[in-house]
């Protein structure tokens, strides 16, 4: 049978579907692209947004309409806290939560036999401990993403994932190393360490072990040549660990902090864990080791009660730790979370104008930033072909085209000789 996937979402849900990938090839299904026609479909959902929401229904809807005899199932985060919603939608056929999407396989084969029950979702609160997936198939072409931990305990007031995803959940250490050194002896160079809150990574460990421990045991895996971490809790960030990150030299340092505002009322309305004082702190202490590192991050426009002094305080402070870039999201009420729930909720007008606001400062900041490599040597890992360029990153997460005739997943050298497009434009030495 052919089995197609659409995955919405996070570096998470793309290392989940890879091992629902690997789960039916080892039964001995067929893989096909999403836009063929198979004889199952799974959306892989996410529902960080109401517009996330939208497009996992959309999707799922969309699948029906490639094969109308083929079955259509939804997994993931939507599936976890909207079941209830989906199964009125007569396009799905089975619904799974994120723990029982674990087991897929076993819940399509029986609802292939029976198609009696339709929905299979765990309470997820009730978890844990982190149940190891095996991770069997490499579909990245470069880079691949590695999850080593699940579950959220900050309950930010804007944010639905902790009931999606449950209380913090840890890999085990030697779980975790052996499948970098499976993926290594792959051939791959580069990992991109993944979780819910991956900062939180062996807090609910017995071995007294931190994201730190596991990035130095990493950093000695034969083969690997580059680490790289995904989204960031700016407060890991200390003297004390920067002390230590340093020391690895396969790390890329590129650090994405999810700061979310720049103004310290909205980031107490938010549950956020931190002021814009120990945010400037830590920018200052990431190039205090790293001069060169990237720093980007998130940022929340029109937060209920958000006033036009409060967004021009985010602005000024923004603008004065002059990050890379900015990705740049307007607030939308998320049902279930405190902040739907509060009053003095921002219009959509006033929304989109700081969102336009904030993207061109991070916009000019981005092309500031990458003037400043010109004439500079880089590494470049290569990704695809782009006519006679080859695309890849940097080690900080530039992006690049070079023209070479080596090929995807080699690490070629370069001097940057131009800027377009936001990309940087390298010659190979």
């Amino acid at each position: 049978m052919k089995v197609a996937f659409n995955t919405l979402g996070c570096k998470v849900n793309q290392y989940e579907t890879n091992v629902m990938i690997g789960q039916f090839i080892n039964k001995g299904y067929q893989i096909v692209s999403f836009n063929d026609k198979a004889d199952i479909y799974v959306i892989n959902t996410c529902t960080v947004t109401n517009m996330s929401d939208r497009k996992s229904r959309q999707m799922l809807r969309s699948a029906k309409k490639k094969n109308i005899n083929g079955i259509v199932v939804a997994v993931g985060c939507l599936a976890q806290i909207g079941k209830d919603e989906l199964e009125k939608i007569d396009e799905i056929d089975l619904i799974l939560g994120n723990e029982d999407k674990k087991q897929i396989v076993k819940y399509i084969e029986k609802y292939l036999k029976d198609k009696n029950d339709k929905i299979f979702v765990s309470d997820i609160m009730k978890q844990d401990k982190y149940e190891t997936e095996e991770l069997t198939t490499f579909y990245e072409k470069t880079r691949a993403i590695v999850k080593v931990q699940d579950g959220c305990n900050n309950y930010c007031s804007y944010c639905i994932i902790p009931y999606a995803r449950g209380k913090i959940r840890s890999k085990p250490f030697e779980d975790s190393i052996n499948e970098m050194q499976s993926i290594a002896n792959n051939g791959y160079k580069e990992i991109v360490i993944t979780g819910i809150h991956v900062c939180s990574y062996g807090k609910d460990l017995d071995n007294d072990i931190s994201l730190i421990d596991l990035l130095e045991k990493i950093n000695r895996i034969e083969g690997l040549k580059r680490i790289r971490l995904g989204s960031l809790e700016p407060t890991i960030i200390t003297k004390e660990f920067m002390e230590r990150l340093i020391k690895l030299d396969k790390f890329c340092p590129h650090f994405h902090l999810s700061l979310q505002s720049g103004n310290d009322k909205t980031l107490k309305t938010m549950n956020r864990k931190y002021t814009t004082e120990q945010i400037k702190n830590i920018v200052n202490i990431i190039r205090e080791y790293y001069p060169e590192a990237n720093i980007t991050t998130d940022i929340i426009v029109g937060f209920p009660g958000e006033t036009d002094e409060d967004f021009e305080i985010t602005y000024n402070f923004l603008k004065q730790i002059n990050l890379n870039k900015m990705h740049v999201f307007k607030y939308s009420i998320r049902k279930g979370t405190v902040a739907s729930r509060m009053d003095n909720q921002v219009s959509p007008q006033i929304k989109t104008s700081r969102s336009d606001k904030l993207l061109n400062l991070s916009d000019t900041n981005e092309i500031s930033h990458l003037k400043k490599y010109i004439g500079k040597q880089v590494e470049v890992l290569l990704e695809e072909k782009d006519n006679e360029y080859m695309k890849g990153f940097t080690l900080n997460y530039l992006h690049t085209k070079i023209k070479t005739d080596k090929q995807s997943n080699e690490i070629v050298k370069g001097r940057v000789v131009d800027i377009k497009n936001n990309m940087l434009i390298v010659e190979e030495l």
